[in-house]
């Protein structure tokens, strides 16, 4: 593969911030990294998703003891994937936790998912070689469970699928603050390749019901008050359903992978194009959309083969589109998928897709080239100097089950529990 992944050439180190956002609860955040929270009771210490290595939890480890020695007990992964979990080793903990299905995540893709982090984010593993293997969880979870770390209660709750099967998410209710993994991101993409896009928002709601005061995201940075946890839950929210629902009418009308990565793209460039890691997660995002557009429920398992794959699929599509840092940018990412849309329509369309299109479809996109082409140098010029973005997010309608859902306080109840 002569080309890569947009992380792959990702070697500047982020700065990393380490600060309280309740009593008691810390994020460790990093600019799009993947955060790290902390909660830390009388007795013992807390942490939420270990960091990629043990090197770099270290980075964690230094900041907690500079506000208490406590013995960090519990290491909780929200998740499965390796940037999460592999740096457990660090942190010396009587327990990694995690929910069942990421138990069983782990023994049936740990390994896979292992190789091909490593080979998307070369900086997040630079330090591979202190990884002693894969983390497996020596305690798991049906749908919650409770832990006491002294005066401080910790709840864990699955609250269905979303960014994985299995992700958890951790409530603090004294303080009123929710780490909830890649399930919430602020201002960084949503990693879908490995998602239930129809069930996420689903599990939005329910972690919307609990009202939080503050909450650390997966990646991004920390959202302290009602009002931007609201945000940043929407935000996600949006990004999914847009994603989903414009994938799913690319499949409907009869494109393939690269017709529908074209028409998501030009959907979702102009809103989150400068979010965080958003090159990177396209590819994935529109290829796991796809598949459940046709019906595949269960996501299918990436490995370095299939990267190749979806690379050599996508073509010029994934590997010519900048990133839209900036107005300009905008401009070139909107005109240079127009073009690749137009080039497709003409007929420059991948093996994988089977769609014919009509004399008149190709009389239609004929016309339309010789008018755009002189033109594209006045658009980009236009564009810039307007500065405006060129679509709006689609606002869903909030589904039934999860109106339902959000009437029943969720700090009420709870599936199953268990002390720690």
């Amino acid at each position: 593969m002569n080309k890569h992944f947009a992380s792959v050439s990702d070697t500047e180190e982020k700065r990393t911030s380490f600060r309280e956002i309740g009593r008691g609860c810390y994020a460790f955040t990093a600019e799009g990294d993947p955060n790290t929270g902390v909660v830390i009771g009388k007795d013992f210490v807390l942490v939420v998703d270990a960091q990629p290595t043990p090197v770099m939890a270290n980075r964690v480890i230094e900041e907690i003891r500079k506000v208490t020695d406590k013995p960090i007990k519990h290491v909780v992964l929200t998740h499965y994937h390796a940037v999460r979990s592999l740096g457990a080793s660090a942190y010396g903990a009587s327990d990694i936790i995690a929910s069942d299905l990421t138990r069983r995540l782990i023994e049936e893709r740990g390994e896979a998912d292992w190789r091909v982090q490593r080979d998307r984010f070369p900086r997040l593993f630079k330090d591979a070689a202190s990884i002693p293997g894969l983390t497996r969880p020596s305690l798991s979870f049906a749908s919650s469970m409770s832990i006491d770390l002294g005066n401080k209660e910790v709840r864990l709750m699955h609250l269905g699928r979303g960014h994985t099967m299995g992700d958890a998410v951790v409530w603090v209710p004294d303080a009123m603050v929710m780490f909830t993994g890649d399930l919430v991101c602020s201002k960084a993409a949503c990693y879908c390749g490995d998602a239930h896009l129809s069930d996420w928002p689903r599990a939005l709601d329910r972690i919307a019901a609990f009202r939080p005061k503050a909450v650390m995201p997966g990646r991004g940075g920390a959202l302290i008050g009602e009002e931007r946890v609201s945000e940043a839950v929407n935000d996600c929210r949006r990004f999914i359903e847009t994603l989903r629902d414009t994938a799913a009418e690319a499949v409907h009308a009869g494109k393939g992978l690269k017709g529908t990565y074209l028409a998501v793209r030009a959907a979702m460039d102009p809103i989150y194009g400068d979010y965080a890691i958003y090159d990177h997660c396209m590819p994935f995002n529109v290829a796991r959309a796809y598949d459940e557009a046709q019906g595949l429920d269960m996501p299918q398992l990436w490995t370095s083969e299939r990267d190749r794959d979806l690379w050599d699929a996508l073509g010029d599509a994934a590997g010519e589109l900048p990133l839209a840092d900036d107005d300009e940018a905008q401009a070139i990412a909107a005109i240079q998928i127009d073009e690749l849309l137009l080039e497709e329509a003409l007929g420059a369309v991948s093996e994988d897709d089977d769609l014919e299109l009509t004399e008149e479809e190709v009389t239609a996109a004929a016309e339309l080239e010789a008018e755009t082409a002189p033109n594209l140098e006045v658009e980009a010029e236009a564009e810039v100097e307007g500065g405006e973005a060129a679509a709006d997010a689609v606002e869903a309608s909030e589904e039934a089950e999860s109106n339902a859902q959000s009437e029943e306080d969720p700090r009420k109840s709870e599936g199953s529990s268990a002390g720690a």
